[in-house]
């Protein structure tokens, strides 16, 4: 794939879903993406906290390092990570791209309070009321600066509703999928258009 000098030495924030871990199939992918286009420049890929106000705060410090070191940086979430990622993509001014991500999650885990048990390390954690109110002082309920984000949708998504996402993103470029799941099938075959929005970001 060529790689536009743009986009060429950039640091790139991957951000994991709920639960989830660096280990992620998608976060394994993008690892493989930037060692197979070294040019990119720097992958970043945290363990993101449980507790949202120790997530935020751990990706909005990875944001900054990778500052430190490029002129451009960009981010890629998923799921929760999406949610994430809008918050510090408006707040900081990059672009971003958003894999069928949680919109309004402080709302949905009202039904999961409670024990879950991590997908990649066996912990077991406890989600209470006052992660979902860390989880609401970073809802983002209009978008500012829609050119900078792409959202990536599948419609078969068993875990969100699509439609909440394709609602607060609609002024955004976007690439909607009929069918898919909450994995995003076939992630890596919208690579061009990823790297498409950031040629026209920068």
């Amino acid at each position: 794939m060529n790689i536009p000098a743009s986009v060429q030495n950039s640091g790139c924030l991957y951000l994991h879903g709920f639960l989830s871990s660096p280990a992620s199939e998608k976060a394994q992918q993008m690892m493989a993406f930037f060692r197979d286009h070294p040019q990119l420049g720097t992958l970043a890929t945290p363990f993101i906290h449980f507790a949202p106000k120790d997530a935020i705060a751990l990706a909005e410090a990875e944001l900054l390092r990778l500052q430190e070191q490029h002129d451009r940086v960009w981010i890629v979430g998923s799921s929760l990570g999406g949610f994430y990622a809008t918050y510090l993509a408006e707040k900081h001014q990059v672009p971003a791209v958003l894999v069928n991500p949680a919109v309004r999650p402080f709302e949905l885990f009202r039904h999961y309070l409670g024990e879950h048990t991590h997908y990649h390390t066996g912990e077991t954690l406890m989600l209470e009321a006052c992660h979902l109110d860390q989880l609401e002082e970073l809802n983002c309920t209009e978008i500012q600066s829609p050119d900078n984000l792409l959202l990536l949708l599948q419609t078969a998504d068993e875990t969100l509703d699509y439609r909440h996402a394709a609602q607060l993103y609609r002024a955004c470029p976007a690439w909607l999928d009929g069918g898919g799941d909450h994995s995003f099938q076939h992630f890596m075959d919208r690579m061009p258009e990823v790297i498409g929005h950031l040629s026209r970001c920068w």
